[in-house]
């Protein structure tokens, strides 16, 4: 669906842009986004290789298992249909250590293969688990204790103080975390309610 829009969007453009005899606004607004793309993505590498490079020491030295530790019980509280020691949870958890820590995305390869152990664990295949909901829920809204990202884009554009946005992401994501558990759990009982 996504596709689509953007589709429309591009076909759109141009075609008011033909319209209009503005065509070299067209390749100008190309070449300038492809080149702010490159350019971009170069400042991103750098700073998401650094905390790559940070996050694997914090792995190495037992700071994530630490972490996983503390949010071993929410995660039990979350995911009660998911048995303990099972693989997704480890996946889980690592998913939400990278997403705290503003890695989206190092956190998008673990968030697909807890999916993947959750399916396995899904009675009914066609339709995703509360346990498939609740981690997207959580995934899409996650809490950001450091927003990496946001931080390399500001320092990209010279932002005179690039992390001056922690404290409002802080705020900003942990309550779109709890209105989307409110919301998942809202959810939960009201489709236990109607399958009993």
């Amino acid at each position: 669906m996504l596709n689509i829009i953007w589709l429309a969007l591009i076909v759109i453009s141009i075609v008011v842009a033909a319209i209009n005899g503005r065509m070299e606004v067209i390749n100008q607004a190309a070449f300038e986004g492809a080149k702010t793309g490159v350019t971009v993505c170069f400042g991103l590498l750098s700073i998401l290789a650094f905390w790559m490079g940070l996050m694997r020491i914090a792995e190495k030295s037992g700071l994530l298992e630490l972490l996983a530790r503390a949010l071993s019980p929410i995660i039990s509280l979350l995911f009660p249909d998911v048995p303990k020691g099972h693989p997704a949870i480890g996946y889980i958890l690592s998913n939400m250590s990278a997403n705290l820590l503003g890695l989206g995305n190092a956190a998008t390869p673990m968030g697909l293969k807890a999916m993947e152990e959750l399916q396995k664990l899904n009675a009914n295949k066609q339709v995703a688990s509360p346990a498939m909901c609740t981690l997207l829920a959580i995934n899409t809204a996650s809490i950001t204790i450091i927003p990496t990202t946001m931080i390399a884009i500001r320092m990209q554009y010279g932002s005179v103080n690039p992390v001056e946005i922690v404290g409002t992401t802080l705020l900003s994501s942990f309550g779109a975390t709890i209105v989307a558990l409110l919301i998942d759990r809202w959810y939960r009982y009201r489709h236990s309610r109607r399958h009993r």
